[in-house]
């Protein structure tokens, strides 16, 4: 069975809390020695791009951006929705460091082979 754990974020600056709480447990996963993905829908694939994290903080949080580059430099993995990339017209070249683009196709894969799915709200 896969360690795997895939923490499913559709917030962005619209909703700072929700946006930054599953970067938050992923975090803890990653620092546990999970393997952690975040998953970024809607609004939240913003956050996978330079500069997406910037100004994003929920009271009694660090800054988003601070936990984002926690996250990836412990070895965590962002993973933006293909379908929501899209009409938001963003591109590989616009993306932050740790961040993909993947297609549905690829979670479900993931989620198949065992991985383990966390919405936090």
């Amino acid at each position: 069975m896969s360690s795997k754990l895939i923490f499913v974020c559709t917030h962005g600056k619209d909703n700072p809390e929700r946006a930054s709480l599953p970067f938050v447990a992923a975090n803890v996963a990653a620092t546990a020695g999970q393997e952690a993905i975040v998953f970024c829908t809607v609004e939240g694939v913003w956050l996978g791009t330079k500069s997406g994290t910037q100004g994003i903080e929920s009271h009694g949080l660090p800054p988003l951006s601070k936990i984002y580059a926690d996250f990836v430099s412990g070895g965590g993995k962002v993973w933006l929705c293909g379908a929501c990339t899209k009409p938001r017209s963003i591109t590989d070249d616009q993306l932050a460091e740790g961040a993909t683009i993947v297609g549905a196709a690829k979670l479900v894969e993931e989620l198949a082979a065992g991985a383990s799915s966390v919405s936090l709200g």
